[in-house]
């Protein structure tokens, strides 16, 4: 691991358990540099990662603060904070929806520079690469193009892709599924999605591009999830 995901790592942490709340101010650049032991770049370098995960916000003159993250009741719509990230099958299954899957590629990888880095993983490392449509009562509703290093998921199986991989983290390995970093864009179907989803060259998909995290910092899955068009996103944005 490099030094600024250390740092990085380290302040995600601190501010988790809760030692650097909501709207605090962090230390100075040079006050982290001299906690860690590291060069003011690498300090910057890390900040950098939090900022563009939306952990921190950057004051000109005033420095640098914790975001804050507006909670929801749980019952408003079925939703809270961490329910965007209870996966596909705990979305459809609190509306009563049977939930399957079809996985159309399950293998092990070395994954492309691009979503290495995103996941933070070194050079040789492996991935899981997985491939499955998602159905709720019968339908299809979403293709899904998922990366999870080996390091970090341990021991997971076909079998678990054809049901909830985020039980399977959550419930057996007792990991606890935290937040995302995404990106949302229309698009058109690949000739591939055309079959799995029923739908027509020029029908447009939601496409979802996420980068997950696990309450403790660590990025698990990068994925890309592509929607049937009446999919609605709940967004709670970061202030």
């Amino acid at each position: 691991m490099l030094k600024y995901e250390v740092v990085s790592g380290d302040i995600i942490t601190r501010i988790t358990q809760g030692e650097f709340g909501p709207n605090d101010r962090l230390p100075t650049i040079p006050e982290l540099a001299d906690h860690y032991g590291v060069s003011a770049i690498t300090v910057k370098r890390a900040l950098d990662e939090l900022d563009a995960r939306g952990l921190i916000a950057r004051r000109r003159g005033s420095g640098t603060y914790v975001k804050g993250i507006p909670t929801l009741d749980r019952n408003a719509e079925g939703w809270s904070v961490s329910g965007q990230m209870m996966g596909f099958s705990n979305e459809h299954g609190t509306l009563g929806e049977a939930v399957k899957s079809l996985v159309h590629e399950f293998e092990v990888v070395e994954p492309p520079e691009e979503i290495r880095q995103e996941l933070r993983m070194e050079p040789e490392d492996f991935a899981y690469r997985i491939c499955r449509t998602r159905f709720a009562n019968g339908l299809p509703r979403v293709v899904e193009y998922t990366y999870m290093p080996l390091s970090v998921i341990p021991g997971l199986r076909r079998s678990h892709a054809e049901g909830s991989i985020y039980r399977y983290i959550a419930d057996e390995l007792g990991l606890s599924i935290d937040s995302a970093h995404r990106r949302v864009r229309a698009v058109n179907p690949t000739p591939d999605e055309m079959v799995w989803l029923g739908v027509e060259a020029s029908t447009p998909l939601l496409e979802i591009k996420q980068v997950g995290f696990l309450n403790d910092g660590t990025p698990f899955e990068w994925s890309i999830s592509r929607h049937q068009q009446d999919y609605e996103l709940l967004v709670i944005s970061h202030h």
